[in-house]
């Protein structure tokens, strides 16, 4: 018998106000895997991981974990207790506090010792050396790219059982980008279960071995990420080609 997926969604609504953004999403992220999350603008992709981050409350459908569903009144601090991190799109970093101190504002909900943080403290910065040279720097004045990789990292600090990165690739350039990539299909070798929220749909569909696309709300196709990189619809839609 299979495991239950680490995390479900069922018939999910949500939105803002009077407005509705999500109409019945179904997604199932399991445990090991990298899962991607694509779809054009306006598409409701953030929302969906404000939702699975306890940013935006449910109107409708429940949230699973390891098949037992969640309460209604989950927050953003009992999700992450549960294991559930959540890199928004912008980064966001605390621009006068050095790198250290921001990979620390990570852990700052773990009841963790001080050698078992310095060792996750050294497995960041084994993924991302960057980092480690510029530790002493005020996050605000690092590049795009390594901003996105303190982002990463501080989410890593969570110890999260899935981490959801929203946008990964947004405002960089190709080879951080590639970079970026290597990095996180490290760290899924090591274990983690990561969502990639992501535009650029040959990077998201390369580094994911799952993958769901969203248009206006809902899920319009899922599957194995090889098999939708080859389907000429998704292509002609995302990639502007059909050819394979």
């Amino acid at each position: 018998m299979s495991k239950p997926p680490l995390l479900e969604v069922r018939q999910a609504r949500a939105g803002y106000g009077q407005v509705n953004v999500l109409w019945g999403v179904d997604l199932a992220l399991r445990q090991g895997e990298i899962t991607a999350l694509i779809g054009s603008n306006g598409a409701g992709k953030s929302t969906l991981m404000r939702v699975l981050s306890g940013l935006v409350a449910l109107r409708a459908g429940e949230l699973r974990w390891e098949g037992a569903p969640l309460t209604e009144g989950q927050t953003p601090a009992s999700l992450l207790a549960l294991g559930i991190a959540h890199v928004p799109e912008g980064r966001r970093l605390f621009g006068a506090m050095s790198v250290e101190d921001n990979l620390l504002m990570g852990a700052y909900a773990r009841r963790a010792d001080r050698a078992t943080l310095r060792r996750d403290m050294d497995r960041v910065y084994t993924a991302f050396p960057k980092l480690f040279e510029r530790r002493a720097q005020a996050g605000g004045t690092l590049s795009g790219g390594e901003q996105q990789m303190c982002a990463i990292g501080r989410g890593l600090m969570s110890a999260p059982r899935l981490l959801m990165i929203d946008e990964l690739s947004l405002g960089l350039s190709p080879l951080l980008v590639d970079q970026l990539v290597q990095s996180l299909q490290q760290l899924n070798r090591e274990g983690l279960s990561l969502l990639v929220v992501e535009q650029d749909v040959v990077t998201a569909l390369e580094l994911s071995s799952t993958a769901y696309v969203m248009d206006t709300g809902r899920i319009t196709h899922h599957g194995a990420s090889a098999a939708l990189l080859r389907d000429p619809a998704i292509r002609e839609a995302y990639l502007g080609s059909v050819e394979a």
